[in-house]
C-alpha cells in the first residue's frame, strides 16, 4: 500500500485511483491505493505521485506493437474493462494510450504506400471544400462517414451541434472557414440518438450544461405545437433533432461572413442533415438555403 498526503480544497478528499475509476470507469468502492490529488469541484488533478500510474506510457517507447504490453484485460469490451481489477487500470491505460500510435503509424504508412508525395502534399496547406459543424459524439467521425480525405472538410463538433453567437469558438470557425479558407459548403450535421438533445427533453438540472442545453431546449419552444401533437416519444425526439439542426442552419446564415460572401460570391450553400446509427447512412433535411436566407435577411440583414 502507498500512502501519502491529500492536497485538497475545502470539497471531498479522496484517492487517485478512486478519482480514476470515477473518470474512466463507474462509481466503485474506496481503494487501497493512495497518491496526492487536488481537487477543484467535479475536476480531480493528480499531483506528484500520480504520474507513476503512466510513466511508461510515453509514446516514443512502444515503437513496436501495443502486444508487448502487459494485458489489462483480453478485451476492451465496455462489460468487461469496467469490472477490471484496480491494479490492471494504469496497464489498461497504456494499452490503449500506446494503440493510438500505433494506429497512426500503420495509417500514415499506408497513406505513403499509395501515394508516396500524399505528406508532401498535404503539408503545402488546406484548401477544404466543406465546413462541417457536428456533434462531439464520438461514433460519428465527419471524414470516416462522408469519405472525404484530410485537407477536405474544416471541422467543428460540439455538444448537439449547435451554433450560438455567443460562442466564440464556432464564430471563429464560422469566419475563417468562410473568409480565408472559402468554403463552398457549410454542413450542420446532427445524428439521431443524440444525448445531449435527449437531455434537454428532460425535465432536470444539469449543472454547467444547462446554459447549453437551453438552446435546444429553445428549439422545442419554437417548435413547441409541432413537436406536442408528435404522440410517440422516440418520434418526437428524433423530430427535434432535425429541427435543432434546421435552427442551427440558420444560426449559421445570420453571421455576417456567410451573407456577405454569398452575396459577392454565390457559396457557401448551407445544408443541415442528420446521421442515422441503424443504417449508417446521412439524411439530408434538403434545406431551402436562399429562401431562408431572403427570410431572415428581413430582419438579420448585414450585407451592406
Amino acid at each position: 500500500m502507498i500512502s501519502s498526503r491529500v492536497v485538497t480544497t475545502p470539497l471531498l478528499q479522496q484517492s487517485t485511483s478512486a478519482a480514476i475509476r470515477r473518470a474512466f470507469i463507474s462509481n466503485s468502492p474506496s481503494s487501497s491505493f493512495s497518491s496526492p490529488l487536488v481537487r477543484f469541484g467535479p475536476f480531480h488533478f493528480p499531483t506528484r505521485a500520480a504520474p507513476s500510474l503512466l510513466r511508461h506510457c510515453s509514446s516514443d517507447s512502444h515503437s513496436s506493437s501495443s502486444s508487448n504490453l502487459p494485458k489489462a484485460n483480453p478485451s476492451s469490451d465496455k462489460t468487461t474493462w469496467r469490472d477490471m481489477p484496480e491494479k490492471d487500470i494504469s496497464r489498461y491505460l497504456c494499452e490503449t494510450h500506446a494503440r493510438v500510435f500505433e494506429h497512426n503509424r500503420t495509417w500514415a504508412a499506408e497513406k505513403k504506400r499509395v501515394d508516396p508525395e500524399f505528406f508532401t502534399k498535404l503539408s503545402a496547406g488546406q484548401n477544404p471544400e466543406y465546413l462541417w459543424i457536428g456533434c462531439s459524439d464520438s461514433r460519428i467521425p465527419a471524414e470516416q462517414i462522408t469519405g472525404l480525405e484530410p485537407g477536405h472538410a474544416f471541422v467543428h463538433r460540439n455538444i448537439a451541434n449547435l451554433v450560438c453567437n455567443t460562442d466564440l469558438n464556432v464564430m471563429a470557425v464560422i469566419n475563417y472557414a468562410v473568409r480565408h479558407l472559402k468554403v463552398k459548403h457549410i454542413v450542420v450535421c446532427g445524428h439521431y440518438g443524440c444525448g445531449g438533445v435527449k437531455a434537454a427533453m428532460t425535465a432536470k438540472d444539469l449543472g454547467i450544461l444547462n446554459p447549453w442545453l437551453r438552446n435546444i431546449r429553445d428549439v422545442y419552444r419554437l417548435h413547441e405545437k409541432e413537436l406536442d401533437a408528435i404522440p410517440d416519444e422516440e418520434a418526437r425526439y428524433n423530430r427535434l433533432v432535425e429541427l435543432n439542426v434546421i435552427e442551427q442552419c440558420k444560426n449559421v446564415v445570420k453571421t455576417a461572413g456567410v451573407q456577405q460572401s454569398y452575396a459577392a460570391n454565390s457559396y457557401p450553400i448551407v445544408h443541415g442533415w442528420v446521421f442515422g446509427f441503424n443504417d449508417g447512412l446521412l439524411r439530408d433535411l434538403k434545406i431551402d438555403f436562399e429562401g431562408m436566407l431572403k427570410d431572415i435577411q428581413k430582419i438579420y440583414n448585414l450585407v451592406d
